[in-house]
C-alpha cells in the first residue's frame, strides 16, 4: 500500500476470514490465559501489552516509517523520550516550544543532575557539544516555525546525540522525520491523528530496535498504558486522516487569505503560504500542509471578543479536531503577546468558515 488514504483505512486491519468484523471491536480484558508451560503468550497482563494496541501502533509504525510504541498520553510519549538519556548528557530543547516539555525536563530531570538547555526552533544547532538528546518541535507550537530536520540531525550525530522530532502538528502523513535522519519521532495523538476530541494518547516511532525495546520496558514500568478503548477510539479516527488533513489544509489557507492584511490582525504564520518566513524549508521537508496556523489580536479583550462573536470557531486548548478552535496561547504561559491566537482549521465548509472569522473580526 503507498497512498495516505489506502494506509490510513487499511492499516492495522490484517486480512480476516469470513464472517470477521471488518473494524475488531477493543480487547477490554486486563488479564490473559498464561498457558500451563514456559514461554509466556504474547498478552499475559494488561500493562504489558494488549492486541488493541499493536493494531494501532502496526498503522502508524507504518505511517511514520518505523516501529510504533503508544502511550497514554503526548506528554507521556515525550517523557519517556526525554528519561532515556538518564544522566549520559545534556538535553536540549526548543525555548520557543510546547511549554510542558521544557517544565517536565526543568522540574524533573534537571534536580536528578541532567543539564537542560534551550534553543529556539530554528536553531543553530551549532554549540551541541555534551548533549545526549536534542529534542526539536515541527512545525512548532504555538509559533509554527521550521527547524530543518536533516540538518538537526546531522548536528546532533556530530556530537553523538540522539534527535527526537516533535510531529504533532505535521501528522504522520505531512512529515517523516524518520525520512530525514531522526532517531525518534514523538507525538500526540490526541490531536490530528485521532481527530475527534474524544481521547488522550501519544506515541513515539523508531527505525532502532533498541530503543523501541526501551521504550516499551520504560511504559510498562511507569504504568504510562493506553486504554484499549482510547487506542480503538484512535485507530477509527485514523481512517480519515487523510481525508481530514486535506479539508482543514484548504480551510487553513483560506482562513491565512483572509486575515492576511486585515487591520486588525498581525503576525499571521502558516508554514504552508508561500510568504511564510517558514515556507521555504517546510516546503522542502513536509509532504504535505496542515490546518494549524497562528495569528495575533491587539489585546487579550480583542480575543475574548472575536471568539464571542464567532459561530463556528470553539474557544478550546486542543487542536486538530472536526470543529475549528482558537486558543489564546498566553493564558498558558508561553512567551507571547497577550493576543496571540493558535488557530485550527476544521473541517467546516471553507466559505461558511471565511465568513464567519471575517465577521468576527468585525467585532474586534
Amino acid at each position: 500500500m503507498s497512498g495516505d488514504g489506502t494506509r490510513c483505512v487499511h492499516g492495522g486491519h490484517p486480512p480476516g476470514a469470513p464472517g470477521d468484523p471488518l473494524h475488531p471491536g477493543p480487547v477490554l480484558s486486563s488479564t490473559f490465559d498464561l498457558g500451563a508451560d514456559e514461554p509466556l503468550p504474547t498478552d499475559f497482563y494488561g500493562r504489558a501489552g494488549n492486541p488493541t494496541w499493536r493494531a494501532l501502533e502496526s498503522a502508524i509504525g507504518d505511517l511514520d516509517g518505523g516501529e510504533c510504541v503508544l502511550f497514554s498520553s503526548g506528554m507521556a510519549a515525550i517523557g519517556a523520550v526525554l528519561r532515556l538519556t538518564g544522566r549520559d548528557g545534556a538535553l536540549v530543547l526548543p525555548s520557543d516550544g510546547y511549554y510542558l516539555a521544557r517544565a517536565l525536563a526543568h522540574g524533573e530531570l534537571a534536580p536528578l543532575g541532567v543539564p537542560v538547555r534551550e534553543v529556539p526552533t530554528t536553531g543553530p544547532f551549532d554549540g551541541l557539544a555534551g548533549a545526549a538528546l536534542v529534542l526539536v518541535e515541527t512545525p512548532s507550537n504555538p509559533g509554527l516555525d521550521v527547524a530543518d530536520i536533516a540538518a538537526a540531525a546531522a548536528a546532533a550525530h556530530a556530537v553523538g546525540a540522539l534527535l527526537a522530532v516533535d510531529n504533532t502538528t505535521a501528522t504522520p502523513l505531512g512529515q517523516r522525520p524518520l525520512d530525514l535522519g531522526a532517531d525518534l519521532v514523538v507525538a500526540s495523538d490526541t490531536k490530528a491523528l485521532a481527530g475527534h476530541g474524544d481521547v488522550v494518547l501519544g506515541h513515539v516511532s523508531t527505525r532502532d530496535p533498541g530503543l523501541a525495546a526501551s521504550l516499551r520496558e520504560a511504559r510498562s514500568r511507569g504504568g504510562a498504558v493506553p486504554g484499549p478503548m482510547e487506542a480503538w477510539l484512535a485507530h477509527r479516527g485514523l481512517g480519515t486522516l487523510d481525508l481530514r488533513l486535506e479539508r482543514q489544509a484548504g480551510n487553513a489557507r483560506a482562513v491565512v487569505d483572509a486575515l492576511l492584511g486585515h487591520p486588525a490582525v498581525t503576525d499571521v504564520r502558516w508554514p504552508g503560504h508561500v510568504g511564510d518566513p517558514a515556507h521555504a524549508v517546510a516546503a522542502r521537508q513536509m509532504r504535505r500542509w496542515n490546518g494549524v496556523l497562528r495569528f495575533t489580536l491587539d489585546s487579550q479583550q480583542a480575543v475574548g471578543r472575536f471568539l464571542a462573536a464567532s459561530r463556528l470557531v470553539g474557544s478550546a486548548t486542543s487542536f486538530g479536531g472536526l470543529r475549528s478552535t482558537a486558543d489564546r496561547r498566553a493564558r498558558w504561559g508561553d512567551d507571547v503577546a497577550p493576543g496571540l491566537l493558535r488557530f485550527s482549521a476544521g473541517c467546516e465548509d471553507p466559505d461558511d468558515l471565511v465568513a464567519d472569522v471575517v465577521a468576527a473580526l468585525e467585532a474586534v
